[in-house]
């Protein structure tokens, strides 16, 4: 997860002969976009849940060891390890999900925050300043394109979508090109690649979230990952188009990159 941080670094080094923090936006200076990054991805996650339940077959259950999660889970632990673990489900203080919820919310902001730095460096951070002059739209999904790609061999060994080794790839690369230019409008207007790391952190902690109120319907269907999350993705990205003035931003953005390289 953190080969882009390291590639990013090493480019910045030897080859721009930069520092690392300024040039690539590494700024804690907190504003409201900080608080967006660390919420957009339970929105992304309420939302995938409802546009669920649009697939035949599939319903919400308020019993999460009849959820989809216990499915995915009863095709890797043994029967006595599930039974162990639906027991423990049973016996929490609230239902598991608004504790994946929260617990991936805090997650973003501490370890899978930092693991989210470890891929946001080099794509929030670096190819999103190098890739500038081609715009707002274009520079974010040719992102999404190589930020998919780079997940081609977890893809193909059953993260995401167990079982669609295949289907999965092409899968994983609609799905990033869709979501890549909300992170990146995020970083722009927080003139930060930190909240991009946030926000990558928390959607990575709360993506399972609606696995445990679902049943019904497949990997591919189904949850944040599936069909049902990138009709919310396209959703949010027309109404970034229509809403937000994402080139406006961008380009205002890019001018003061431009005028710091300028003038460091």
């Amino acid at each position: 997860m953190f080969t882009p941080l390291i590639s990013a670094s090493i480019t910045q080094k030897l080859i721009f002969r930069q520092n690392v923090m300024r040039p690539l936006r590494v700024s804690f200076l907190l504003n409201r976009w900080f608080l967006v990054a660390l919420l957009l991805p339970d929105v992304l996650a309420l939302g995938s849940t409802a546009a669920s339940l649009l697939f035949p077959g599939v319903s919400l259950t308020v019993d999460p060891t009849e959820a989809s999660i216990f499915e995915f889970l009863g095709n890797s632990l043994p029967k006595d390890q599930l039974a162990t673990l639906s027991r423990s489900v049973t016996e929490l203080p609230m239902h598991p999900f608004l504790l994946v919820l929260l617990g991936g919310t805090i997650a973003g902001l501490t370890i899978n925050g930092i693991a989210g730095f470890g891929e946001e460096l080099g794509w929030r951070g670096l190819l999103l300043r190098e890739l500038a002059g081609l715009g707002f739209w274009r520079a974010s999904f040719t992102i999404g394109l190589i930020w998919g790609l780079w997940h081609l061999p977890f893809i193909l060994h059953g993260y995401n979508y167990p079982g669609y080794p295949i289907a999965g790839v092409f899968m994983m690369i609609v799905w990033t090109v869709l979501f890549s230019p909300l992170i990146a409008y995020v970083s722009i207007r927080s003139n930060s690649v930190i909240p991009a790391a946030i926000m990558h952190g928390a959607l990575n902690g709360t993506a399972m979230a609606p696995a445990i109120v679902l049943k019904g319907g497949d990997a591919l269907q189904v949850g944040v990952m599936g069909f049902a999350g990138m009709l919310v993705l396209f959703c949010f990205n027309v109404a970034l188009l229509v809403l937000c003035k994402p080139t406006e931003w961008h380009n205002k953005w890019m001018e003061r990159t431009l005028d710091s390289a300028a003038h460091p």
